[in-house]
């Protein structure tokens, strides 16, 4: 491209975004839909439809190539709330023009905070804005699309005119559970067993902080992934959702009020009290699901941890 090419392209676009800026705001003072407002007096919530609309703006001045939503506004079974995010995705093919100079994001709203990170060949521009709405925004080289599809577990296409998400399937199964197999829940048992020493060093040396991440962080994850496995193991495959937060629909109040209570981690003594209780929660879990698919649990390995851990916090 020439150095005049360049100068009439930059000055389409600035005329385009003077254009849209009007739009913008024309959209804004004429909109008479239902609002949610925010804890900020004055500031009311943009509903969806004005949400899509500022999106779907933007991309049109960008001339951005496709525009696809993933995440829970694409999934009809995920609550809808005012903390829903907006996950979307501009197919691009001007990627380092578009991040050389970010003042086009001026456009989707005052911002109260934002992030900016750089996954694979994508850039994600993370904004919660002063009204409550927030958007994650990928922007997508049009070449590495597959690189962004296999990170999703679905999504929705807004606006595609050349096709080009014709090709390609969402991955709807990615947060999904299978039964394991008993390597795995071998694998399983032994990374809890093994872990909560860390836990135990960390409660006897004071280090609250050091404690806690073993002990949720890793011990636990895998109770949740165990959990998780014996609901596979009634159902079959299911989809337990990111990080399992669909998991308690599949299970008896009393289990979720009963790992709720494991996560008062606000003390060493708090700590010590939760590991007690996880090691039980587990040991019971894991027993029961290795009768139930007929693999060996290693019983002996999880008595002599709860010992172990009994010995070393006595006195603590």
């Amino acid at each position: 491209m020439t150095l005049d090419n360049k100068l009439v392209l930059t000055d389409s676009l600035e005329l385009a975004m003077k254009k849209f800026q009007k739009t913008v705001r024309f959209i804004d003072m004429s909109y008479t839909e239902s609002r949610v407002s925010t804890k900020k007096a004055g500031i009311p919530m943009r509903t969806e439809t004005e949400m899509f609309d500022v999106i779907l703006q933007t991309a049109k001045v960008l001339q951005v190539n496709a525009v696809a939503m993933s995440g829970s506004r694409t999934n009809p079974k995920a609550p809808k709330d005012e903390f829903q995010d907006y996950d979307v995705v501009y197919i691009v093919e001007n990627l380092e023009e578009l991040i050389s100079d970010l003042s086009w994001l001026d456009q989707f709203g005052y911002r109260l905070i934002e992030q900016h990170n750089v996954l694979g060949n994508r850039r994600l521009h993370l904004m919660l804005f002063e009204d409550g709405n927030r958007i994650d925004l990928t922007l997508c080289p049009k070449e590495h699309m597959q690189e962004w599809v296999d990170s999703e577990a679905g999504f929705k296409v807004l606006k595609d005119d050349a096709g080009l998400f014709d090709m390609y399937q969402p991955n709807s199964k990615r947060y999904w559970t299978a039964p394991p197999s008993e390597e795995e829940f071998i694998a399983s048992c032994n990374e809890f067993w093994w872990v909560s020493t860390y836990v135990v060093k960390g409660i006897r040396r004071n280090q609250l902080i050091y404690a806690t991440d073993h002990l949720y962080g890793i011990c636990q994850q895998e109770l949740l992934k165990v959990l998780a496995w014996q609901v596979t193991s009634d159902r079959g495959v299911v989809d337990i959702g990111k990080n399992y937060k669909y998991l308690f629909q599949y299970l008896q109040a009393e289990q979720e009020k009963e790992f709720s209570a494991l996560l008062d981690l606000s003390s060493l003594e708090k700590v010590s009290q939760s590991l007690f209780a996880t090691m039980n929660v587990f040991d019971r879990e894991a027993q029961s699901l290795a009768k139930k698919m007929g693999f060996a649990y290693d019983q002996e390995e999880a008595e002599k941890m709860i010992a172990y851990a009994e010995e070393k916090l006595s006195n603590h």
